[in-house]
This record gives structure tokens, sequence and C-alpha cells, in this order.
């Protein structure tokens, strides 16, 4: 897993980023979503590494990423400041321009990174995520029901912390198992780190932080930008054939193309977890992508 591949840990001003590096070319950074950690790009990043030099990391609170304090605004976690991580990580290791992937919470940093920093991404990819102000827009009886861990991870503090701490591997099983079409795509040892790190207090809290930065600060900056502000950049836009965002709205390639002009993408067969249920797929219009 992650062969030829070397781990790094570099401090950004508002934290410490854990994640791999390898590959030759273009730089590729990819993002990784909830409830995963870097590992989750281990089918994919290998064979785009054929053909550029890949960085995947760890998200600011996540895997073996530094969990900072948090503020009353929650802005330590907001997707603008964990983007903030990204850029310093990418220069520390030499680049400034670079091709952007992210899926879930990733694909949310990755879009807010493009609004706010134009000049530094060069083609992005967002899997299976439409952006968090058209999210919660579009809020409905079906999204509260299906979508009912926006709403529990950012209830107040402590709730949700403590109910984690409880019993940590009962939430990550609940989507690991419920959220994929393709059921057995997790390795015991991937799956047992996602489990993991949910067992860390400061982890599980800055995950929450997280979540109720989306329903304040993200929300309202995504309100602020919509239709003043595009990503200037070619945006290519997956999405699971068989999962929430496909059942939830009719067509999510028209809301992405409100936020960008160059927007090409297709629905993927498999449930949410993309890259790890579909890699062949997924590197392969990864690779007609970005190439």
């Amino acid at each position: 897993m992650f062969d030829g591949f070397e781990e790094f840990d570099i401090a950004t001003s508002g934290a410490t980023i854990h994640g791999r590096r390898g590959g030759d070319g273009p730089p590729v950074l990819l993002l990784h979503g909830i409830p995963e950690t870097h590992l989750m790009w281990h089918r994919v990043a290998p064979r785009l590494a054929e053909h550029f030099t890949v960085v995947a990391t760890d998200l600011r609170g996540w895997g073996d990423s530094g969990t900072p304090p948090s503020s009353a605004d929650h802005e330590p976690y907001s997707m603008r400041a964990i983007a903030r991580d990204q850029i310093e990580v990418m220069r520390s290791l030499g680049y400034d321009r670079f091709h952007l992937v992210g899926h879930d919470r990733g694909a949310r940093c990755a879009y807010r990174l493009a609004l706010d920093a134009p000049d530094v991404v060069t083609r992005l990819a967002v899997l299976d995520v439409v952006p968090i102000g058209d999210v919660y827009d579009r809020a409905d009886k079906a999204f509260s029901l299906s979508y009912w861990v926006w709403s529990f991870l950012a209830a107040p503090e402590p709730v949700p912390e403590r109910f984690i701490a409880a019993a940590p591997e009962v939430l990550v099983d609940y989507m690991l198992e419920n959220w994929p079409e393709v059921k057995d795509s997790f390795p015991p040892e991937v799956r047992a780190a996602y489990v993991e790190q949910f067992t860390h207090p400061e982890t599980v809290h800055a995950i929450c932080e997280e979540f109720r930065a989306a329903a304040s600060l993200d929300y309202d900056q995504d309100r602020a930008d919509r239709g003043s502000r595009k990503i200037a950049c070619p945006l290519l836009f997956l999405w699971s054939q068989h999962g929430q965002v496909a059942k939830l709205y009719d067509d999510p390639m028209a809301i992405w193309r409100q936020w960008a002009d160059d927007v090409r993408g297709a629905p993927v067969p498999a449930g949410h977890f993309i890259p790890e249920e579909a890699p062949d797929e997924t590197a392969h219009r990864l690779l007609d992508f970005l190439r």
C-alpha cells in the first residue's frame, strides 16, 4: 500500500499536516472524506503516480494531522482555514500550482481552495458532493433522514463528542456499511485506521467542529460567493450513481455549472466511496481529465 511513497509531517501556520508523496511529474493533491483518512486513495494514488507527483494528506483534525484548538465561531475548522493548510503544505513541498482532487469533505475543501486561490489550482475534481450552500438551501425531509450525520456532528458541544466516545465504531461502521454499494471495499487495516481515529477525543472534537463550521461559516461564504465568484479552472464532477447525490438532486451537474464555466463529469456505478469502490474507473477518469 503506497509503495514508493514517502511519509511527511509538515507544520503550517495553523496545524501540522500528515501525508504521503510519490511519483514524478506535475503535482496532484488528493483530499479525503469522512470517515476516512488519506488512506482512501491507496488504490488510486499509485496509478496516478505513474504520470504525476501525487500528494495525499490528512485534513486538519483528521488521521495523523494536528488538532489545533477551535474558537467560538469554529473558524479554525472552516474549509477556508483547512484549505490554507493544504496550500502551505504544497508550497513547502515546492509546488505553487497543482491539480486538486477531493472526495466528500476533501471536495468541499478543494472547491473552497479553488475559489479563494484561483492562481493555485490548475484543474479541480470534486467527487460526490454539491457545494455546502446548495446542500443547506435545498435540504428537505429526504436530506434530513439520509444525511442525519450532518446534523448530529454539528450539534452543540459536547453532545456528539460524548455519544461517539461511548462507541466510536458504531458511527464509522454505519457509514462504511450503509453508504457504499460495494460492501467489501475497505481492507481490514484501512477500516481499522478509520475507526481508530474516532477513538481520540481531540480528533472527534475537531471533526465535529468542522461540521459546525459547515453550518455557519462555510455556508455563509458559499452564499456570499454564489453568483459573484466562479471557479476559474476546469472542473470534473463525478458522483455515485447509487448514492444520495443522485437521489437528492435531479441534475447535480447543473448545480456545479453555477460555480464554474468549464464543467464536465458523469455518474460512476458505485456508492458514495467512489475511489475505494471503483478505483479503476476513478483512476481512468482522473487521468483523462488531468493529463
